[in-house]
């Protein structure tokens, strides 16, 4: 199940985060809940990438809810959270409004699990308010600047979009195959896109603003991001998928400039680890979980 809580963003921005666990178990004579998690569990913020929404990390989240408090959240701009016209989707704001729910949920001290942009974010609030997080994962974001082309290219990549889509099947077809971003068939990607399309009156379309997701990505790939990683306190671990976005090499560098760093790598996972993957992806944090306990 899922259950949504509506917290407040910086500059007054709804936010649906979503709280995630399956049902209390029983046994037949009826007795208390075998499995609820208990009050006062450690807490745990799933922030997606990009475009994606609190729902890619369902699988992890129920996962995670055996032992802790595990919440995602829908960021500005995704997701059933609000996506203000004139509204700013600059880095400070995407941190600001993941501090505010970690307050307002009452989280922390935290672990912050991030992919991609949410990594970002992650790591970011993790060197702006150490007294918040104590344990940081970082799936397939990479620190260094991207650059000018990258936008560019983001951008001609949105104007290729056939929308709208007549229908769920020819959105994962063209993710999934078609797309000439598809180096070899994904239907995890497919499915990934399918979760952000929504149903209106002339056919299938995404839930979020390409032109704000533009806006949001050209605060971050202009710029490299190690100062902020060199200033992360708590224990960290980067996850790259084996075919990902982050390259093993810068991989190991953020490792080595995180002041606590591990590393990890999925083998047969391309940029979205958690979702091509979620055995593996779960097998390769376990461990780093299993250090920071339970306190």
């Amino acid at each position: 199940m899922a259950r949504r809580i509506d917290v407040t963003g910086t500059g007054g921005v709804r936010l649906a985060a979503w709280e995630f666990g399956d049902p209390p178990k029983t046994d037949p004579a009826g007795s208390d809940p075998a499995r609820d998690v208990p009050d006062g569990s450690p807490g745990v913020l799933l922030l997606h990438g990009l475009m994606g929404r609190a729902s890619h990390w369902a699988s992890t989240a129920r996962w995670l809810s055996g032992r802790y408090r595990a919440v995602a959240l829908d960021q500005r701009g995704h997701g059933r959270s609000d996506k203000p016209p004139q509204g700013s989707f600059t880095r400070d704001a995407y941190v600001d409004d993941a501090e505010a729910a970690l307050e307002q949920l009452g989280l922390a001290p935290v672990v912050l699990i991030g992919h991609a942009m949410g990594a970002l974010t992650a790591w970011q609030l993790a060197a702006k308010r150490p007294d918040l997080v104590r344990g940081l994962i970082i799936c397939d974001m990479r620190a260094s600047a991207l650059g000018a082309a990258s936008q560019r290219e983001w951008d001609q990549w949105f104007k290729s979009w056939p929308l709208p889509f007549a229908t769920l099947a020819d959105v994962r077809k063209w993710f999934g195959e078609d797309d000439p971003w598809v180096e070899r068939p994904n239907p995890a990607r497919g499915e990934f896109y399918a979760e952000v399309m929504a149903e209106s009156p002339d056919g299938w379309r995404p839930v979020f603003d390409p032109a704000q997701m533009l806006r949001s990505r050209e605060t971050w790939v202009y710029d490299a991001h190690w100062e902020e990683l060199a200033q992360v306190r708590c224990p960290a671990l980067v996850v790259r998928g084996l075919d990902g976005e982050l390259g093993r090499a810068e991989a190991q560098e953020m490792v080595r400039v995180l002041p606590r760093g591990q590393y990890a790598e999925v083998a047969d996972a391309g940029h979205l680890v958690h979702y091509d993957q979620p055995e593996a992806w779960r097998a390769a944090i376990e461990p780093f979980l299993d250090t920071l306990g339970t306190g």
